[in-house]
């Protein structure tokens, strides 16, 4: 077999990548020499591969900066509407070759640094990801923010720069550990700090009352200060701005305190005020109520409020004089879009500066606030939900929870108004939940001090209007949308697979990159006998390159031929990597039965992150990596059958494994997955889903037909009726013998012959409380299977069935979402027009 052409190789094939010019490639290479030399101080004699992958990225940022200040120099001079989009979490991953791929540049360097002997691919290597989010949540908003700056949006992400990351994962003994994720330890060449714009932010206090109103006073202070991000959209010179604040303690730090021990002991201090943007809470669909995590909320918040009110009043660039002083076009001219209910204190800080310090009446300020917020939900997971214990809002923020009480009194009369009478109403729809501890439902304040609010797929919108939120539906059913999740086909199409992007733009040409829809032209060739085998010797070519990997980084070696099964997400209950344990059992049992029976050969791969504190979430892995450790060493398997736990899944290692997939696992229970973007990503690079009908599965089989996905198991109404009916495991364990056998393992510890009862917790759960009704889909999901195998046998069907899943990608590109919220919440335009290069004239 002829050695797979380097990704770097292709690119120098094709055009997709942008042409390598002679005197692009020498400019860059000065470039990279003055960098070398003047801002790392090294030669070639002793410069590491850390110092050239520097080296390259300021190379390349140096082809930022002109578009970055002419964007916003033309931001200032239209004034368009501009969008906020506060989160918590952003998820960016590396920075190098997405700037490259949306800048054009990507042939020019590879060229440039194959001329100057280096490899590119193991420069990239060395960027280590930006992991500030922890899943699905964190890796939309950074999709979101490379669709606002290809659809030319005068938008900004807001967040926190946490100096550590989402944990990295180690397993040892075939249990999770956790690691510091020191990111920032070699310095970020991507960020830009920000001193001149420090804001304060202040904490505890106390309110005072008099005739001009409320002051909040005896606060304590701690700084923001900003670090800017360049976002650069897809080849149109925009390049937007992430803005992530970090706390620093301001100078007189408990030094005006003259009973601290001591000038020595007040600077030790100031990690206090200063742990503020420390690190990022590793919970995926999880509350924990947490002082410092409060803080942090309210941090980002006060910050970027404080940020978008300035911008607000200086119209001019560069100007920091107020220009405007009514706030009335404010909601013309801001949208602000909460990422989940973690930002929700912006209701009520927006509520503040307008009332307290802008003195505006209290409904003209609530009018303002409405009209400018828009709150996006992201589960339906009781357990996820945000309640904030109202002690803790009023010692932190006594004039917030003033606010808060205020806003829901309003409310609550409103709805009484509604509904005369009906107390039981009331109390369900009340922002302050009585009960043992008086809590805050951020949920409710995000509904009621938002002008729409939106689930991210179809099927999650429905079950927010139908039932969680079922009240306020009933009040403002206008409110309510759906803005169907999406992901940007430049990273995970053109940066990650560059193989596939190629065999699309020989058969469509390459506007599809920036109009995934474009995709659907892929139906003509679903016969095209030269097609269906340049797509299949892509995936062939992308698993063999993962396989070496897979050897090179950990000494695993696997068949690539045999189908590779892949789950890689959150280890959760709720997406049920205990279902495809429970199969992969099945498949060693059916094995060991008949040893000589032909199967088709599997390689499964889970991976994915646990909560530090969710002990179930570390057990799964435990029985992942030691269900691995029994069937890969039985000679009786051979190769037919791998398990295999991915060590620290994270935006890079996603970028590798998903253009390798055969077969994605999308199994969370009906009705728990608020959407998934891992569908899409894994549907667009070719792989084949086995799923529910859940999230956005239902739309995936939709739009490719049912037929052309694996789909199987309860749909919502099953689910709703076997709660009614009641769940009972031990039915199924009793009445399907191969489930029985493998549940028996578990529990005989035939998997953990050291420790026979290390899996009991797991078996109990399953057995006797499990929310996510393992068993009742555990039948459907094992014929499905067969039905995979069954298909995969007959390469040809198989690769038509991925080329009619390709076709039918296009609607889940975030370009798409982003249109949809920009024109239906935002009310804004779109624009693909291209604002002139730094090295051309202006209008």
């Amino acid at each position: 077999m002829s050695r797979p052409l380097s990704d770097q190789e292709r690119r120098r094939q094709i055009s997709v990548r942008g042409l390598a010019g002679p005197e692009n490639v020498g400019e860059l290479k000065r470039s990279f020499n003055r960098h070398l030399h003047f801002t790392l101080v090294k030669d070639r004699n002793v410069a590491t591969p850390r110092d050239y992958y520097q080296a390259l990225a300021h190379t390349v940022r140096d082809h930022l900066v002109g578009r970055w200040l002419r964007t916003q120099q033309f931001y200032y001079e239209r004034d368009p509407k501009r969008i906020y989009y506060l989160s918590l979490e952003f998820y960016m991953g590396r920075t190098l070759q997405n700037t490259m791929v949306n800048l054009g540049l990507q042939s020019s360097c590879d060229e440039a640094m194959y001329q100057l002997g280096l490899d590119m691919e193991e420069l990239q290597e060395i960027e280590e990801d930006a992991g500030l989010g922890n899943g699905g949540l964190g890796r939309l908003a950074a999709c979101f923010l490379d669709s606002m700056a290809t659809l030319g949006l005068a938008a900004y992400g807001y967040g926190i720069r946490y100096e550590f990351g989402i944990f990295n994962q180690k397993i040892s003994g075939g249990w999770q550990v956790e690691e510091a994720d020191d990111w920032l330890r070699y310095g970020n060449a991507w960020e830009k700090a920000r001193p001149e714009y420090t804001i304060p932010v202040h904490f505890y206090g106390r309110v005072e009352h008099g005739p001009d109103g409320a002051r909040w006073i005896e606060t304590q202070v701690v700084l923001a200060l900003p670090y800017d991000t360049p976002v650069p959209g897809y080849r149109n010179n925009t390049v937007n701005t992430m803005r992530l604040w970090s706390a620093r303690a301001p100078c007189d730090f408990n030094l005006k305190d003259f009973n601290v021990g001591g000038y020595v002991q007040a600077v030790l201090d100031r990690n206090l005020a200063e742990n503020i943007s420390r690190v990022l809470y590793p919970n995926d669909n999880f509350f924990e109520g947490k002082e410092l995590r409060l803080k942090q909320e309210y941090f980002v918040v006060a910050a970027t409020l404080h940020d978008i009110v300035r911008r607000f009043k200086s119209a001019k660039f560069g100007s920091r004089d107020p220009v405007r002083t009514s706030f009335e076009s404010f909601p013309d001219k801001v949208a602000i879009q909460l990422n989940d209910t973690h930002p929700s204190l912006a209701i009520p800080e927006l509520m503040r500066i307008l009332v307290d310090e802008e003195k505006l009446s209290w409904d003209k300020a609530w009018a303002i606030t409405v009209r400018t917020c828009a709150y996006t939900n992201h589960t339906v997971l009781p357990e996820a939900l945000e309640r904030w214990p109202v002690r803790l809002l009023e010692t932190l923020l006594p004039r917030h929870l003033e606010i808060i009480y205020e806003i829901n009194q309003r409310f609550l009369d409103r709805v009484y108004a509604a509904f005369p009478g009906d107390h039981e109403r009331l109390r369900r729809m009340s922002l302050v939940e009585e009960g043992a501890v008086k809590r805050v439902n951020m949920a409710h304040l995000c509904i009621v001090g938002a002008h729409a609010v939106n689930g991210v797929a179809q099927i999650h919108s429905d079950i927010l209007k139908n039932s969680v939120f079922k009240d306020f539906y009933d009040l403002e059913p206008e409110k309510f949308q759906n803005k169907t999740n999406g992901i940007t086909p430049r990273r995970w199409l053109l940066l990650c697979n560059p193989g596939l992007a190629d065999v699309i733009a020989q058969r469509i040409g390459e506007d599809f990159v920036s109009d995934l829809d474009q995709l659907q032209k892929l139906r003509g060739f679903v016969d095209d006998e030269s097609f269906i085998r340049d797509v299949a010797a892509v995936k062939q070519e992308n698993k063999v390159k993962f396989a070496a990997f897979l050897e090179r980084e950990y000494g695993v070696r696997v068949n690539p031929a045999s189908l590779f099964d892949v789950q890689v997400k959150r280890i959760h209950e709720y997406k049920r990597q205990l279902l495809n344990c429970l199969h992969v059992i099945t498949l060693y049992n059916r094995i060991r039965k008949d040893p000589n029976k032909a199967i088709v050969p599997r390689t499964v791969m889970i991976g994915g992150k646990a909560a530090p504190g969710y002990h179930m979430a570390k057990m799964i892995i435990k029985l992942v990596t030691s269900i691995g450790d029994v069937v890969n060493h039985d000679p009786a398997v051979g190769d037919r059958l791998r398990v295999l736990f991915l060590e620290n899944y994270r935006v890079s290692l996603a970028e590798k494994v998903i253009p390798a997939a055969d077969l994605s696992e999308q199994i969370s229970t009906a009705g728990t997955e608020a959407s998934g973007t891992g569908n899409m990503k894994f549907m667009v690079n070719g792989a084949l889903t086995i799923g529910t009908m859940d999230g956005a599965n239902v739309e995936m089989a939709e739009e490719a037909g049912e037929e052309n996905l694996f789909i199987f198991g309860m749909r919502v109404p099953d689910v709703e009726e076997l709660d009614r009916k009641g769940y009972c495991a031990r039915d199924y364990y009793e009445r399907l013998p191969e489930l029985r056998q493998a549940v028996d393992q578990l529990s005989s510890g035939f998997f953990s012959p050291r420790q026979p009862d290390l899996f009991r917790d797991i078996v109990s759960m399953l057995l006797n409380h499990d929310r996510f009704k393992v068993f009742a889909d555990y039948e459907a999901y094992v014929k499905c299977q067969e039905r995979v195998s069954d298909l995969y046998k007959n390469p040809r069907e198989w690769t038509r069935t991925v080329i009619r899943n390709v076709a039918a990608a296009g609607k889940f590109s975030s370009d798409r979402t982003i249109a949809q919220y920009a024109r239906e919440i935002w009310g804004v335009e779109p624009s693909r027009e291209r604002i002139p290069a730094p090295d051309e004239p202006r209008e």
